[in-house]
C-alpha cells in the first residue's frame, strides 16, 4: 500500500493575490492613519466576510 500525498497551493496563491489587492484597495481609500489600520485588519478577514455576505443571500 502506498501513501499519496498531493499538495495544491494554488488557492494560497488565489488568496494571497486576493490578500494584496484588497490591501491595495483600502489603503488607498484611507484617509487616516487609524483608516489605514482598519484598512489592513479588513483585508485580512474579506473572505470570511464574503461568505457571510454570500451565505446570507442564499438564505442559508
Amino acid at each position: 500500500m502506498r501513501n499519496e500525498i498531493h499538495n495544491n497551493a494554488s488557492s494560497g496563491a488565489i488568496y494571497g493575490l486576493g490578500l494584496i489587492g484588497a490591501l491595495v484597495y483600502f489603503l488607498s481609500h484611507a484617509t487616516t492613519f487609524m483608516m489605514g489600520v482598519i484598512g489592513f485588519l479588513k483585508a485580512i478577514v474579506w473572505p470570511a466576510i464574503l461568505v457571510y455576505e454570500a451565505f446570507k443571500h442564499l438564505g442559508m
